[in-house]
């Protein structure tokens, strides 16, 4: 995932394993991300191909996931971690996270802000809002000029908008003078999140 396209913070890959952390809240689903294979030298088999349909709709929500995956698939634990482990060292899979329902966590105003900024400071600018512990994403996205001047956008969650309003003036506090201009879009219904899909 390039840096120009996604600037919120990245840490480091996911260790697979550490089960047992009892049944997940309804309002998180843990998803394995997919990207394609970016080449040679990484792609996938068929175990890994079932393996990732079994997973794509989400992890089983028990104590211990990767058991029940592994039960299912026909093959051990040991070996579902070992190769969601590689799929996630070589990019076949961006990463294995818990994907929220905002609504659902009570966060219910939704605001999208998209800032024009320096094009040559967006990555440096970016960086900066993505660590912000209040936005969920930031991207870097083209311009469309002279209807749409934003090359920013970060999103941000609130109980309600007045409390969005608040955290994107903080936004344009942080970044002074390079703030252009902005707006907020809000959401208005919640679609369903999925990522890259495989067949069965």
């Amino acid at each position: 995932m390039s840096m120009d396209n996604a600037l919120k913070r990245i840490s480091p890959p996911p260790r697979i394993g550490g089960e047992g952390q009892g049944e997940g809240e309804k309002s998180f689903t843990p998803h394995p991300i997919l990207l394609p294979s970016r080449g040679e030298g990484e792609q996938i088999d068929a175990t890994d191909r079932r393996l990732i349909v079994a997973t794509q709709e989400g992890l089983p929500r028990v104590s211990r996931p990767y058991h029940a995956i592994a039960e299912k698939l026909g093959i051990s634990a040991d070996e579902v971690m070992a190769r969601l482990q590689r799929m996630l060292d070589n990019g076949v899979i961006r990463r294995i996270g818990a994907v929220p329902n905002h609504y659902a966590l009570g966060y219910q105003a939704n605001g999208m802000s998209v800032w024009n900024v320096p094009d040559d400071r967006i990555r440096e600018l970016g960086q900066k809002i993505g660590e912000l512990d209040f936005v969920s994403h930031c991207y870097h996205r083209p311009r469309h000029l002279p209807d749409w001047p934003y090359n920013l956008f970060a999103m941000v969650h609130g109980r309600d908008r007045a409390e969005v309003e608040t955290k994107v003036a903080l936004i344009a506090e942080l970044l002074g003078q390079a703030d252009h201009g902005h707006t907020v879009l809000y959401s208005t219904r919640i679609l369903k999140k999925t990522g890259l899909r495989l067949g069965s």
